[in-house]
């Protein structure tokens, strides 16, 4: 009995004993087999992965930033170009304490910390293994002296970055306009954007951005665990950005800027052939070169309060009454309505009175009887206003915008404003009102709510010298191609008559502009502008400051042979005449003197 009972002990101990054996050589089995599938799923599927995490630990990707494109005027000098910058950058993961080293920094650069600070804070959101720069501009004494008194802060260093460099500064501002740091709305909405990107702001800086920024190269080094470089192991270069030619002529340019110097207006030239834009100037100007170095907030807010506002290309984005220049739009739509004819005279005794109100002429002693011709030479307003009358505003408006009023010119600039052709349907639709036949009087004169663009009104010139042809403004050559341009309607041999009244502008002893815009050698055609601020029956005794009168001159030259279209726009220059005239005169003189090669 005893014996069969320690038989059954010995067999179930056994069986437990073969259960442990199974469970435990399960979990061996599962241990195992866990550890091949984890050591298959980290080295073979996500082996890449995990080297590239290792390769980022060790390995820092730089940006290499691209030279901008230089940019030449038509004679291959140099407008803008590069010069070496130095920037003091900080490596925020090499630094212990990043406060006490914006302290050291600025003792050294004799700089406040807020400032260093406040560009640190700009680079907040990139990785600390980046530096990024908290100082630029530095002077060659201050890169010297960093490099001596900084080994101790191996979280600095200098580097060299392209500076842009505008070579006639305040001369060529508008035209090529400045670069400035990408914005935070650049960051988000433009991918390959870094903070502390420089783009073109405005100008031709801005509307060939892409081109001339080029395409930025890529610098990989590697770095201990203090993350202090040690080798380059890749590198891949930038791409330069692309030069650009220009169709202006600095000579031309820098006359008009220093004729236009403590002035307040705009000069347009261009070529009347082809829309080539040979001069522009806008003034007050301003230095772009400070855009470049860095512009800090007052210098901003200086410009921004300057009542003169420089930073406002005057050529493009302001729009100003035409005056009597509008004339010339009114004659080819009285030509070609048939409603005027080139001997056909009107008597202008001073002032006519039309719907009930008096309107007065320029002289008021009046001009006499006048063709079409004689209107033109001496702008007599008399000639106009019933010409005006005939026409009818809906009438004029069309023709306005046949010269290309009331749209942009298309020049290779942004910002350009379109001006204003008042009509009836915008007279209801703006100000609530049917337009009153009494206003068609004063636009028949280029006066009341009628818009233009200095720019636009070389344009206008420029289809009068050329035969008809509405010419795209440009400021890179072969910018838009070979496309030809829109023409004026109906027939050009309506154009000779108003040639002929242009020349006598200027060549006749009675034309408004005889004694300030004429050429011994060279035929210059044109017509006068002026504009009234305010009305003379306001104010007793001299207009003074912004009160005075704006001027025109709107020409071209040679008259048989146009080869130059000049607009002048003297903003509160009394008048066309004796504003405006005199500047296109000298610029003229400037230009075939260059081309005879006697100057």
């Amino acid at each position: 009995m005893s014996q069969r009972t320690d038989m059954r002990a010995v067999r179930e101990h056994r069986e437990v004993l073969l259960i442990r054996v199974r469970a435990l050589t399960v979990l061996v089995v599962t241990v195992i087999t866990l550890i091949t599938g984890s050591y298959w799923y980290h080295q073979l599927v996500r082996g890449a992965h995990y080297a590239n995490l290792a390769d980022n630990n060790r390995l820092r990707k730089l940006s290499i930033r691209a030279p901008r494109g230089l940019i030449f005027d038509r004679h291959g000098k140099v407008l803008v170009e590069n010069i070496p910058s130095y920037d003091l950058m900080l490596d925020r993961s090499r630094a212990d304490d990043i406060a006490a080293s914006l302290v050291f920094a600025a003792g050294v650069l004799e700089r406040p910390v807020e400032r260093l600070a406040a560009e640190l804070e700009k680079a907040s959101n990139r990785p600390d293994f980046v530096p990024v720069p908290v100082a630029g501009n530095l002077t060659l004494a201050q890169v010297a002296q960093m490099s001596v008194t900084g080994r101790e802060h191996p979280e600095f260093e200098i580097r060299a970055r392209p500076l842009r460099l505008y070579r006639h500064g305040p001369q060529t501002a508008h035209v090529l306009g400045y670069i400035g740091h990408v914005s935070k709305q650049d960051l988000a909405t433009q991918p390959g954007f870094l903070p502390g990107d420089r783009i073109g702001k405005d100008g031709i800086e801005q509307t060939y951005d892409s081109a001339l920024r080029g395409g930025a190269g890529q610098q990989v080094v590697v770095v201990d665990s203090r993350g202090k470089s040690l080798q380059e192991q890749h590198r891949k270069p930038a791409d330069p950005g692309q030069d650009l030619h220009l169709t202006l002529d600095l000579r031309l340019q820098q006359a008009a800027e220093e004729l236009m110097r403590d002035r307040t207006g705009a000069v347009v030239a261009l070529d009347p052939r082809n829309g080539e834009i040979r001069a522009m100037v806008s003034s007050p100007p301003f230095d772009p070169n400070q855009f470049a170095r860095g512009l800090g907030a007052k210098q901003w807010q200086a410009l921004l309060d300057d009542p003169q506002d420089p930073l406002q290309n005057r050529t493009v984005r302001n729009s100003y009454a035409p005056g009597s220049v509008f004339k010339i739009i009114m004659a080819f739509a009285g030509l070609q309505e048939g409603v005027i004819n080139e001997s056909e005279r009107v008597y202008c005794r001073g002032s006519a009175t039309i719907y009930g109100h008096r309107f007065g002429c320029d002289r008021r002693s009046g001009h006499g009887w006048v063709n079409l011709r004689e209107a033109i030479e001496r702008s007599c307003n008399v000639y106009f206003y019933h010409l005006g009358q005939t026409l009818g505003i809906e009438t004029i408006a069309r023709y306005a915008r046949a010269f290309g009023m009331g749209t942009a010119t298309g020049v290779d600039l942004s910002g350009e404003k379109v001006g204003l052709v008042p009509d009836n349907a915008w007279s209801e639709k703006t100000r609530g009102t049917r337009w009153y036949a009494g206003e068609t009087i004063s636009v028949a004169i280029g006066q009341g709510p009628l818009l233009v663009t200095p720019l636009q009104t070389a344009r206008l010139m420029a289809a009068v010298a050329n035969g008809g042809a509405l010419v795209r403004p440009h400021l890179v050559r072969g910018a838009f191609g070979e496309e030809p341009p829109p023409r004026l309607p109906g027939s050009m041999r309506w154009l000779d008559p108003i040639r002929d009244g242009l020349r006598a502008v200027v060549n006749a002893p009675t034309g408004t502009a005889y004694w300030n815009a004429r050429l011994a050698d060279v035929e210059v055609a044109g017509k006068t502008g002026t504009v009234q601020v305010i009305s003379r029956a306001k104010v007793d005794g001299e207009l003074s400051g912004n009160l005075r009168n704006h001027g025109w001159f709107a020409s071209f030259a040679p008259a048989d042979d146009p080869q130059l279209v000049i607009v002048v726009f003297a903003e509160h220059g009394e008048s066309g005449s004796s504003g405006a005239a005199p500047i296109a005169k000298a610029l003229y003189e400037e230009f075939f003197a260059s081309r005879a090669g006697t100057a």
